[in-house]
């Protein structure tokens, strides 16, 4: 797993089009403004998965998050959530939130498993009319990279 920087957002891109359906898969456009943003870092395992976070004050977000469908069920997305907390919790982070489908039970399960838990819902937030269900995990440094 390597830190993603701009030279690496069509390999990103490639990726989240391989994960995501449509207008919901972002551009090498999108990945190399988002990574030259002030507090956005990204972990790229090549040809994988990736995740791209951003740090703001102590608090963290998951931008995105995306695995390949050939390496889905294969601990990849686990090792993303996990290196990104400790990345988070390592510059200050308190807590890492982020924002999943209430339809999207397999990713659910991803982030109830890593510790996430439901904190609030945004009703008929996604294009299909899906509610956004907001998680949070608390940091500690040293804690999000264990497990």
């Amino acid at each position: 797993m390597i830190q993603a920087r701009p030279v690496h957002a069509p390999v990103l891109a490639a990726i989240h089009a391989a994960a995501f359906v449509g207008a919901e898969a972002w551009d090498a456009a999108l990945f190399a403004r988002q990574l030259a943003m002030p507090g956005v870092f990204g972990l790229l395992h090549p040809h994988a998965g990736l995740v791209l976070a951003r740090l703001a004050a102590d608090e963290a977000e998951i931008l995105t998050l995306a695995v390949a469908p050939p390496a889905r069920r294969r601990a990849v997305g686990m090792n993303l959530v996990r290196k990104a907390a400790a990345e988070a919790a390592a510059r200050g982070g308190g807590t890492l939130f982020l924002e999943v489908s209430a339809r999207n039970a397999a990713a659910r399960a991803l982030y109830g498993a890593a510790g996430f838990r439901q904190v609030g819902r945004r009703r008929s937030y996604y294009a299909d009319g899906s509610d956004a269900l907001v998680l949070a995990l608390p940091l500690s440094p040293g804690a999000a990279a264990s497990g």
